[in-house]
Formats: structure tokens, C-alpha cells, sequence
């Protein structure tokens, strides 16, 4: 069994959302997103389908064009490829999951 919490050792970055891979499954990568209010991912897509969940804060989530205002608790899916970004209206903690053969380099990189 392997465990990881999303509220210890947390530790924000002044430039960027700061990402954490807390558990590496035989299905799936979570990590944990830790953003200071302000802070964005811009415009980016995912290779396979991924699921967001806003843990703690507030979120604005654009997808397709569309703005959602997402709050602790909120849970999303998209397919492959779907264009969005995330801007953090307050001190926030993302839960991603990511598809096991996705790279959690890639999402550094955003």
C-alpha cells in the first residue's frame, strides 16, 4: 500500500504553480498542483484524458473557450487534447490524474 497526503509538506514557488508526484500506480500518476493566488497554466493539452480536482481554493478553468469558476470539491474529466488552462483566484491544491504512460515532465513544462 502506498500513501501520500495533498496538505503535508507543501511547498509554494514564487514564478510557478509548483507540482508534487505523490503516487505512481499501475494505472495512474497524481500529482499534486500547489498554486499562490495569481498564478496560471496557461493554454496546454494533455495526450490521453485526464481528471482535475480542485482540493482546496478557488480555480478558474478555461476550456474550449469556456470559463468555469471551480471551487474545493469540484472534480472534472477531459479527453485527449482538449485546449485549457487554470488561474488560481486564491491559494490553491490541484489533485491531476494522469494516465500512467503520460510524463509528469510534460506537465512541468506547462
Amino acid at each position: 500500500m502506498n500513501i501520500a497526503s495533498f496538505f503535508e509538506d507543501i511547498k509554494f514557488s514564487v514564478n510557478k504553480p509548483a507540482l508534487s508526484l505523490l503516487l505512481d500506480t499501475d494505472f495512474s500518476k497524481e500529482i499534486r498542483i500547489v498554486f499562490k493566488e495569481g498564478q496560471t497554466m496557461e493554454d496546454h493539452q494533455a495526450p490521453f484524458a485526464i481528471i482535475v480536482h480542485i482540493v482546496e481554493g478557488i480555480i478558474d478553468f478555461g476550456v474550449n473557450g469556456e470559463l468555469r469558476r471551480l471551487t474545493s470539491g469540484h472534480i472534472l474529466s477531459l479527453k485527449p487534447h482538449e485546449v485549457h488552462n487554470l488561474t488560481a483566484i486564491e491559494d490553491s491544491i490541484v489533485r491531476l490524474t494522469l494516465s500512467k504512460t503520460d510524463s509528469v515532465k510534460r506537465v512541468k513544462e506547462v
